[in-house]
């Protein structure tokens, strides 16, 4: 069992760090990162003039899945009644209030959170634009009911606080509908399921081969599975081909744009270098196509398996919001606290 601090932090802290070594490059092809970093890529955290690295909208929307997952536990719990969902979709609300977006008089009830409140989130770096474009339209998207046919990976990148939050046996489910909030592609939210599904299996203890296996198996119980299940076997195959290098293997599994991809790259660097976080995250990003996604992931998954400890410290206290997001996972450890500062920070509705 790792439900502790140590895996939680680790958890959360990899993938920003995965975020902000992908970010200088998310744009870049191969051999682009090859000209202007050398021969084996980008390999350290870039920093700007603040000191840090930046991260992106991918851990932005990961600290705000985790605030609305928090606050609908408060409501579950004050109000007795509460659908998460919804309530991760008002604070996806918010975080478009940090992409510069105005408030929406009828919203003004969910404008409230200590997240608004920090500074260096109100950045705009790329964010997705199925995100964007179904948090504008104010619909909350479901399985059911698809908002739109994206199966982009904003979706997965953002819904690992889950996977900590969250049991297994309602991880999957949990993240699936989250994801299909903004996402209406199968491959969008079972991607999101998969990856909950791996983190909360981790965090109860399973190693990473055995945590992606058990998604596996859970995703072929879900209507339209097909597509995400193909990519994560061949996944698994990739690893255990020696001749490959690791951007040729990569180049099997896409460029990481689209849910499914960016889950299979993800799950490959973290199986290939699962007792070495920086040549994991190193091998995430140095590929075509959507590296600061596929690095976030894979620092997901890698942090929650090896432990804050195991990180580089000199890119833990790099990366920018270090402070905030180990507050974030602390309180996904500890969950509901009775006290004045729990409810500032996670108000019920």
């Amino acid at each position: 069992m790792k439900r502790t601090q140590e895996f939680f932090r680790g958890c959360l802290i990899g993938g920003a760090i995965g975020d902000a070594l992908g970010w200088p490059v998310e744009f870049n092809k191969h051999d682009q990162i090859v000209q202007q970093y050398g021969p084996n890529g980008i390999q350290d955290l870039q920093l700007v003039s603040s000191g840090k690295a930046q991260i992106t909208d991918d851990t932005q929307m990961t600290l705000f899945t985790a605030e609305g997952i928090l606050r609908a536990e408060t409501r579950g719990i004050r109000k007795g009644i509460c659908h998460p969902p919804s309530v991760v979709f008002f604070a996806y609300q918010r975080w478009l209030l940090t992409q510069g977006y105005p408030r929406i008089d009828d919203y003004e009830w969910i404008y409230d959170g200590w997240l608004l409140g920090v500074k260096e989130l109100h950045a705009r770096r790329a964010p997705g634009n199925s995100c964007l474009s179904a948090l504008l339209n104010r619909k909350h998207g479901t399985i059911e009911e698809p908002i739109n046919n994206s199966k982009g990976c904003g979706g997965v990148m953002r819904v690992v606080p889950i996977g900590l939050f969250c049991l297994k046996e309602r991880a999957f489910d949990m993240a699936a509908d989250c994801a299909a909030l903004t996402h209406g592609h199968p491959s969008g939210y079972l991607s999101a399921g998969a990856l909950a599904s791996i983190v909360a299996s981790i965090i109860e203890g399973a190693d990473i081969l055995t945590a992606v296996k058990q998604s596996i198996m859970e995703l072929k119980t879900k209507e339209h599975h097909e597509e995400c299940t193909r990519i994560l076997e061949k996944a698994l195959d990739l690893v255990v081909k020696s001749d490959l290098s690791d951007y040729e293997a990569i180049s099997q599994l896409g460029e990481g744009w689209v849910g499914e991809e960016a889950l299979a790259v993800s799950v490959y660097c973290a199986l290939k270098y699962n007792s070495d976080f920086k040549k994991a995250i190193v091998a995430a990003v140095n590929h075509n196509g959507d590296s600061d996604s596929t690095g976030a992931i894979t620092g997901n998954i890698l942090g929650a398996y090896l432990g804050l400890n195991k990180i580089p410290a000199d890119w833990v206290e790099k990366v920018e919001l270090n402070d905030i997001i180990i507050q974030v996972a602390d309180d996904l450890l500890t969950g509901h606290q009775e006290t004045d500062e729990w409810w500032n920070r996670y108000p019920g509705y």
